[in-house]
């Protein structure tokens, strides 16, 4: 995103204190520009199918391109932000109580429970969103770290 170290300069400026949790479709600086990638990061998605092409069905599909996570790691870091951690989405949901949370739910109701199933492995599964997406945080004037990285944090990979 060409604006997004504006983005978060001004998120920088306007935190007195507290925490940002950012995730999004990306990856480190070192995979960003993997060789494999020489055509970009851009990504098309319709009806639940992905592919590259941008001029196919225009309007009607969803058009993405990934994030460089080490970029908005530096710039926080230039605007006296505290990187709290970096990881996968499935890391960050297990490592936040994603487990403890799902067992709240009624797991006699087997309709429910396949239904609770299915979401989680959406947002966990390394074929699903669970690799694919990143979360990164970053804190300003607070003592305890933020949650969701004890797991894995892969803040020395950026």
């Amino acid at each position: 995103n060409t604006h997004s170290q504006a983005w978060l300069k001004s998120l920088a400026n306007v935190l007195q204190t507290g925490g940002i949790i950012l995730v999004d479709y990306g990856y480190s600086e070192r995979e960003y520009f993997h060789p494999q990638r020489n055509k970009g990061t851009l990504m098309c998605h319709y009806r639940h199918h992905s592919h590259d092409e941008p001029f196919y069905l225009p309007g009607l599909q969803d058009i993405t391109a990934h994030v460089n996570f080490s970029d908005i790691a530096q710039v926080a870091s230039k605007h006296k932000l505290e990187l709290q951690g970096y990881t996968t989405q499935a890391h960050f949901l297990m490592s936040g109580g994603l487990q403890e949370l799902s067992e709240q739910f009624d797991l006699t109701d087997t309709l429910k429970l396949a239904e609770l199933s299915r979401q989680i492995k959406m947002l966990t599964l390394p074929s699903e969103m669970g690799e694919l997406f990143k979360v990164i945080a970053f804190s300003k004037n607070i003592d305890k770290p933020i949650s969701g990285f004890d797991f894995i944090n892969m803040q020395d990979k950026l």
